[in-house]
């Protein structure tokens, strides 16, 4: 299967999951993310910002915990910004309709601990595929060799994909509802 393949697929398997779908998987991925080893070490975890109308695996339902959260914005140069996570007030939505923040103070990649990593799809050997703007692949090189890099879906892995790049950043976990897939 192809990054393409996979992202179409996955994508529109996601769509057609009703209201109480994603709520049951919802809170399954949030009792497997909160009673994690990963998620109860990380000081400053990096967090997307989940949109609804996608049926993104939602992440609003973390922010509620105590920890440092780090939120991404899109710059100028078509990569990531990023800034610790205030309240609601920060955010207005970006160009591709994303939540982002517009102030803030500043973070860096070297001070996360754990990145909850959007994704269309991912595979058996932890490729991702996110949206194609290839956005976190660049972003992730820059993250500590420690920092845990997690994607968060409500299936399972699909088979290798065939076409996995040099720049393409893997996952090193990725939580479902039914577990936690280790890379």
């Amino acid at each position: 299967m192809t990054k393409k393949e996979a992202r179409d697929f996955y994508l529109k398997k996601r769509q057609a999951l009703s209201d109480a779908e994603l709520e049951e998987l919802n809170f399954r991925i949030q009792k497997n993310v909160l009673y994690s080893d990963y998620f109860a070490s990380a000081e400053t975890i990096h967090i997307y910002l989940s949109i609804e109308r996608v049926h993104e695996p939602d992440t609003w339902r973390f922010l509620s915990e105590r920890k440092r959260f780090v939120t991404p914005r899109i710059n100028e140069y078509h990569t990531l910004d990023h800034f610790y996570y205030e309240g609601f007030h920060q955010l207005k939505k970006n160009q591709f309709g994303i939540l982002e923040p517009v102030e803030g103070v500043a973070a860096t990649a070297d001070e996360l601990d754990l990145v909850l990593v959007p994704l269309a799809a991912y595979d058996v050997e932890g490729n991702r595929v996110g949206y194609g703007k290839g956005f976190y692949d660049r972003f992730l090189k820059d993250c500590r060799p420690d920092c845990i890099k997690a994607g968060l879906s409500f299936f399972e892995p699909a088979e290798k994909f065939s076409d996995v790049e040099e720049h393409d950043v893997p996952l090193d976990i990725c939580f479902t509802p039914e577990r936690v897939y280790k890379f």
